[in-house]
């Protein structure tokens, strides 16, 4: 059974490529953040791979990496690589633990998967104002900011995918913005722009991006009149399964009573 096509991949792929370089900041932030997570892992790794459409960005972020297309396939081989990046593009595949998994097979054991992608918190400025401005001028709502997992969600997709020590964490990046109107030209000028399979083919009545710009500007500006726009940044690890990997305690083979434990602590206290 094939997951549903909530992507229009022949809409994104027109829209990266209309994107400009200098506006994918996120992808320089997500650079950084890699950078930094691996600098803190006790491996070195010799065979990499990352998971990009934006192959200039990360072409040199981890020397010998091989480049990888998003594609709904990954062109990986099994237990071919001993780390592997999936940068910033999850949030744009139809079937994100389906690409979980195919890195996962993709890894030697004991192998690492980071990945980062765009969370449910972003853009919720947009999204409310969007959604008012419609439902007042039209009575109804349409498809324009595509769904995007909570952390949690996500930190269950890295164990159906069958990686060990699953770990979901992320931060937030908040940009300003002179208004509404110059935020969507950005998501425009990132490649981020509406790709969705059920979206409207017409374009947005003036009516609505104005109540909606109006809308953003009375709910969220800040002092100096810009608006504010947040981006959830959402990374995942997990290993590929090893023996030698640390294993849960199994379900009542502690050593010590947590009745105990609190006996004791009380008995501190006193």
């Amino acid at each position: 059974m094939h997951p549903p096509q909530i992507v229009d991949r022949t809409a994104l792929s027109r829209n990266r490529r209309r994107a400009r370089r200098d506006a994918l900041f996120l992808h320089d932030e997500a650079v950084i953040e890699v950078q930094e997570r691996l600098s803190q892992v006790n491996r070195r790794f010799t065979n990499p791979a990352i998971v990009t459409p934006w192959p200039e960005i990360w072409a040199e972020v981890l020397p010998g990496a091989r480049i990888v297309a998003d594609d709904e396939v990954l062109d990986l081989q099994p237990g071919s690589h001993d780390l592997i990046v999936h940068a910033m593009c999850l949030h744009w595949s139809n079937d994100p633990v389906g690409q979980l998994v195919q890195c996962r097979r993709a890894l030697v054991p004991d192998g690492l998967l980071l990945a980062l992608t765009l969370g449910g918190q972003t853009l919720q400025e947009l999204r409310a104002a969007l959604a008012e401005a419609e439902i007042a001028q039209t009575g109804g709502l349409s498809p324009r900011i595509l769904p995007m997992a909570e952390i949690r969600d996500l930190g269950a997709l890295l164990q159906r995918a069958g990686l060990a020590l699953p770990v979901a964490d992320g931060f937030t990046r908040t940009v300003s913005y002179r208004d509404a109107f110059h935020l969507m030209a950005d998501l425009r000028a990132m490649g981020e722009a509406n790709a969705l399979t059920e979206r409207t083919r017409h374009p947005t009545r003036r009516a609505v991006l104005a109540d909606a710009a109006a809308r953003y500007s009375a709910h969220f500006a800040t002092p100096d009149g810009r608006v504010p726009a947040s981006f959830d940044i959402i990374c995942l690890t997990g290993w590929a399964p090893h023996e030698s990997q640390q294993k849960p305690l199994r379900p009542g083979s502690a050593i010590a009573r947590l009745e105990d434990a609190l006996k004791a602590a009380a008995k501190d206290d006193s």
